[in-house]
């Protein structure tokens, strides 16, 4: 018996990212020490009252049944959260919890889109970004995020024709992998577009607590009339370091969510009761680890940037998010020849930036994943490799 699989598969390839673990692996079956800088998993300790709420609540029998909706004290504690962090009044049937923002940007397009409707995608941009607009069957038009632009879109530049067929827009700040912030006016410029050609703003919201140089986050809902143009994705597993337990939430426009929920409601039973409390506990308790962890990651953050310029590398401080975003040195072709040279040299992975779209080429994404005293070493290491020419 012969097993294809279905032809839509097709359009995902693993490419560089199977190669440089082929490569990973030769080089830790010699013995060489490994530096990986490529996957932005946070090696932060997970708060001890976050554990003890979801350890308490396994403890119920009651809480392993179909969590089917969210919990009312969850939708509750997210509005208040909101309401004081970012000033932005929401409600809880303007909520609906997701396994993850990946997971729920991954489906979004499966809800809102048509055959012939245009997605407005980021160049570079996240991947599951394009995998939204795909499995919902749509045109991705892909916009440009320039360093001479401060990586910001510009709308004006989209043909008209475009405009008019686009069903959303993904816009994504604090940026992965750029690290680039945005400005409230950029979004204001962008609704009215949104107002115009009566398309959607879905706004990705992940790394809101991690920004730095007195920048400020905020959210795209505490904007006026935010909710009638959009949604936003809001995500605990950065800022608490529970990427495991897979808890975000979509939150906006009432009419998109009802779509969302009536996509979902027909492969999903809702999220394990216990991580409904551990988001509470996350939402409710002390928030000084955030801004320690904050302070943290820019520290790292500057050891990099700083260190890398020090040997000669050029590479500007990100802005936000747990990621640097490097133009490769001179002297080399492409993104993936660079990366196999410096794992090869140094031991020290790196994500091609052609992983997150052709504007990608020429540069490299670091996560900030090591410690301070962690990421002075690397610098020395990549100094005596000599690959910075």
């Amino acid at each position: 018996m012969k097993i294809t699989k279905a032809k839509r598969l097709d359009h995902f390839s693993t490419g560089i990212f199977a190669s440089l673990d082929a490569k990973k692996q030769q080089l830790v079956d010699e013995g060489k020490t490994i530096y990986n800088l490529s996957i932005g998993t946070p090696d932060f300790k997970t708060p001890e009252h976050i554990m003890k709420a979801v350890s308490e609540a396994c403890l119920d029998p009651e809480n392993y049944k179909y969590a089917l909706t969210d919990m009312p004290l969850l939708l509750d504690t997210l509005c208040e959260y909101y309401k004081n962090r970012f000033g932005a009044e929401i409600f809880p049937d303007e909520i609906m919890s997701v396994h993850g923002s990946q997971e729920g940007i991954g489906h979004i397009g499966m809800a809102l889109c048509d055959k012939g409707d245009v997605v407005l995608l980021p160049n570079p941009g996240y991947p599951i970004f394009e995998v939204g607009a795909y499995f919902g069957e749509a045109e991705e038009y892909f916009y440009p995020l320039l360093p001479e632009n401060n990586y910001l879109p510009k709308l004006s530049e989209i043909p008209e024709e475009i405009l008019q067929r686009t069903k959303y827009i993904i816009l994504s700040y604090p940026s992965n992998p750029v690290g680039a912030v945005a400005t409230k006016q950029m979004y204001l410029e962008v609704m009215e577009y949104a107002r115009r050609y009566n398309f959607i703003i879905v706004n990705d919201n992940a790394y809101s607590d991690i920004i730095f140089d007195g920048n400020k986050s905020f959210s795209f809902l505490s904007l006026p009339g935010a909710k009638e143009v959009g949604i936003e994705f809001f995500s605990l597993s950065k800022s608490f370091d529970i990427t495991g337990a897979r808890i975000s939430f979509a939150i906006g426009s009432k009419e998109v969510i009802d779509a969302f929920r009536m996509l979902r409601s027909q492969y999903d039973f809702g999220v394990f009761k216990p991580v409904q409390y551990g988001a509470v506990a996350a939402l409710t308790g002390p928030m000084e680890g955030v801004e320690k962890q904050r302070l943290e990651y820019q520290a790292r953050r500057d050891a990099l940037c700083g260190g890398l310029r020090s040997i000669g590398w050029n590479v500007p401080d990100s802005q936000g998010t747990m990621f640097v975003w490097a133009h490769i040195p001179d002297g080399y072709s492409s993104s993936a020849e660079f990366c196999e040279i410096l794992m090869e040299k140094t031991g020290i992975i790196a994500t091609p930036g052609t992983a997150f779209g052709s504007l990608g080429e020429g540069y490299v994404r670091f996560a900030l994943v090591k410690t301070v005293p962690e990421i002075t070493e690397i610098i020395k290491i990549i100094k005596d490799s000599k690959i910075v020419k």
